[in-house]
C-alpha cells in the first residue's frame, strides 16, 4: 500500500482546512464577534489552530515523498477515512484553544474528547451536541460549528476535490469512497467538474436560504449558521432551543423547504437546471422519499392533534391543529433528512408519534443528497428484493427481474443493498450495546442507548429520553462520546468505508 502518498495527500487536506478556519476567523472578527473577556480570544486560538494545522500539513506533505503518484482503491478508502477522523481533530482545536487562551477552564470545550466530538459532529452533519448556553459562546466559535456541517454537507472530500484539478485519478477514487451508494452516476465526465458541479449547486441553494431567512426576520448572522446547518441536514443552531426560539411561521417554512430540499440527490437539481423535468417526475427515488415524507407526517400530525404541545424554549400551546401541522411536519422533514433541528419536545409525544420519527430515521433521505441514514433507494431496493423473494416462496419456476423504474437491479446491487443494510443493522445494535457497557448501572437506559445509536449513526442528532430534543451529550463518559464519533463518520461514509478498515486483507501488499 501507498501509505506516503495517503499521508501527502492528508497534509494537503490539513493546509485547505486550516486556511477556511482562518477565512472563518477573519470574517467573524470583522463583521460580527465584538465580544470581550474571554470570547475576545476566539481569533487568536483560530490562527494559532490554523498555523499548527498548516504546519502539520506542511511537514506531512515535504515529509511523504512517495515512491509512485498512483492512488488505489484501498489508499483511497483510507485517505477518505483518514480525512474525517483527522479533520475533525484540526476542527475542533479552536474550540479547546480557545478556553486556554481565554481561561475559560470550566467550560464544556475544557474537555477535548467534548471538542472533537462537536467537530466529528458538524463534519458529518450529525447536529449532536454537548453544549448549553449556546448563545453565550462568540459569533467566531458559533460560525466555525456551523461552517464545518456546510463543509461535511456535501465532503470535505469532495471539497478537496473540488478544488484541487491535478488531483486527477487520486480524486476520482476519492471522490468514488464518499459518495459510495447504490447511485454512482456522475452529473459530468470528469469528476473534478462534477465536485464543482455539485458545490456549485449547493453554494446557490445557501444563498438562496440566507436571503430568505433574512426576509422573514433572523440576524444576517443567525440566517448565515442556520442556512449553513439546512444545506448540510446538520442541525446545529445558534441557540439552545433550537428553531422552536423562533416564533415567525415563515422561519419555520422556509426552513422545511430547504430541508426537503437538501434531502433531494443533487443530481437532480442538474437535471432541473437542463430543463429535464420528466427525468425528475420519473425517479423513483424522489417519489418514494415524498410519498414517505407525506405519509410519516400525516400520521405524525394525527396522533398529536390533541396534545399539548411544549415548545424547545418552554412554552406551552394547547391541543390544536394548527400547532399540530407545524410541528409535527416540521419535526419529521427535520428527522428523516436527518437535520435534527427542533421546534418542539417530541420526547413528549405519544408512542405513535415517536415511533414514526424512530422509523423515519433509519430511512433518512436519498443518496447523493447531504441527509443521512440508510437512504431511500436501498430501502426501495430492499423491499423490492423482499418482495421477489416472498413471491419465489409460492412460485419457484417464475423469474422475474427485479426492476426499480426502468432499471434492472443487478445481482451486484442486490447483494450490495442487502449487505449495507444488515452492516447498518449490525452497527446500530453494536452501538447501543457499547453505551450500555460504557456508562454506570442505571445511568443508561435501553430507549437512551437504542436512539442515541442511531442518531448518531443516521446523522440526525436528536434522540429520546437523556439525548431528547431539549438534552445533549455532554453527560456521557469519554468512552461512549468516542464510540459515537465513530457511529457519526461510519454512518457518514456509508458503513463499509469504516469497517473495512478493520479488515486483516485490507493492510497486506497483495
Amino acid at each position: 500500500m501507498n501509505i506516503r502518498y495517503v499521508i501527502r495527500q492528508l497534509g494537503l487536506l490539513c493546509i485547505v482546512l486550516s486556511l477556511v478556519m482562518l477565512a472563518v476567523a477573519f470574517a467573524a472578527a470583522l463583521i460580527w464577534d465584538k465580544s470581550t473577556g474571554p470570547a475576545r480570544h476566539p481569533f487568536w486560538a483560530f490562527l494559532a489552530s490554523a498555523c499548527l494545522g498548516s504546519l502539520l500539513g506542511g511537514v506531512m506533505w515535504y515529509a511523504s515523498q512517495p515512491d509512485s503518484k498512483t492512488l488505489g482503491r484501498r489508499e483511497a478508502l483510507l485517505l477518505t477515512a483518514l480525512s474525517w477522523l483527522v479533520g475533525a481533530a484540526l476542527s475542533g482545536l479552536p474550540f479547546y484553544l480557545w478556553t486556554v487562551l481565554g481561561s475559560a477552564t470550566g467550560h464544556r470545550f475544557s474537555q477535548p474528547i467534548n471538542c472533537y466530538f462537536e467537530a466529528m459532529s458538524g463534519l458529518t452533519t450529525t447536529g449532536a451536541t454537548t453544549l448549553i448556553g449556546i448563545e453565550q459562546l462568540p459569533h467566531t466559535l458559533l460560525l466555525w460549528r456551523a461552517t464545518t456541517q456546510w463543509l461535511g454537507g456535501l465532503g470535505i472530500v469532495v471539497l478537496f476535490v473540488a478544488v484541487l484539478p491535478g488531483l486527477g485519478m487520486v480524486g476520482k477514487r476519492m471522490y468514488s469512497a464518499e459518495m459510495a451508494g447504490p447511485d454512482k452516476e456522475g452529473i459530468t465526465p470528469q469528476i473534478h467538474e462534477t465536485a464543482q458541479v455539485l458545490w456549485l449547486i449547493y453554494l446557490g441553494l445557501t444563498v438562496a436560504e440566507t436571503v430568505a431567512l433574512r426576509l422573514a426576520g433572523m440576524t444576517w448572522f443567525d440566517a448565515v449558521c442556520h442556512t449553513f446547518a439546512t444545506m448540510a441536514t446538520g442541525g446545529f443552531s445558534t441557540r439552545d432551543s433550537s428553531v422552536g426560539g423562533y416564533e415567525p411561521l415563515s422561519v419555520t417554512i422556509i426552513i422545511i423547504v430547504f430541508m426537503v430540499l437538501a434531502g433531494v440527490n443533487f443530481g437532480l437539481y442538474f437535471q432541473l437546471i437542463h430543463g429535464r423535468l420528466r427525468a425528475i417526475w420519473n425517479d423513483v427515488e424522489l417519489r418514494a422519499y415524498l410519498a414517505i415524507l407525506l405519509v410519516a407526517s400525516a400520521v405524525v400530525v394525527v396522533s398529536i392533534a390533541d396534545e399539548a404541545i411544549v415548545m424547545t424554549d418552554g412554552r406551552q400551546y394547547e391541543p390544536g391543529w394548527g400547532r399540530a401541522i407545524r410541528d409535527g411536519v416540521f419535526t419529521t422533514v427535520s428527522l428523516q433528512t436527518a437535520t435534527g433541528f427542533c421546534t418542539a419536545d417530541f420526547d413528549r409525544w405519544p408512542f405513535v408519534a415517536k415511533a414514526v420519527l424512530v422509523m423515519i430515521m433509519f430511512v433518512g433521505g436519498s443518496a447523493g443528497s447531504t441527509a443521512g441514514g440508510i437512504k431511500v433507494i436501498r430501502v426501495v431496493v430492499a423491499f423490492k428484493v423482499m418482495a421477489s423473494e416472498l413471491e419465489r416462496a409460492f412460485r419457484p419456476n417464475v423469474v422475474r427481474p427485479i426492476k426499480v423504474g426502468n432499471a434492472t437491479v443487478t445481482p451486484e446491487l442486490r447483494q450490495g443493498t442487502i449487505a449495507f443494510v444488515l452492516g447498518w443493522i449490525l452497527l446500530f445494535g453494536a452501538g447501543t450495546g457499547a453505551l450500555m457497557v460504557f456508562e454506570p448501572v442505571g445511568a443508561m437506559d435501553m430507549t437512551t442507548a437504542a436512539t442515541a445509536s442511531i442518531t448518531c449513526l443516521s446523522n440526525v442528532g436528536p434522540g429520546l429520553a437523556k439525548v431528547g430534543a431539549v438534552e445533549n451529550f455532554a453527560w456521557l463518559s469519554a468512552p461512549s462520546k468516542l464510540a459515537l464519533c465513530l457511529l457519526m463518520v461510519t454512518g457518514r461514509l456509508g458503513v463499509f468505508a469504516i469497517l473495512v478498515l478493520l479488515h486483516p486483507r485490507f493492510w497486506r501488499s497483495r
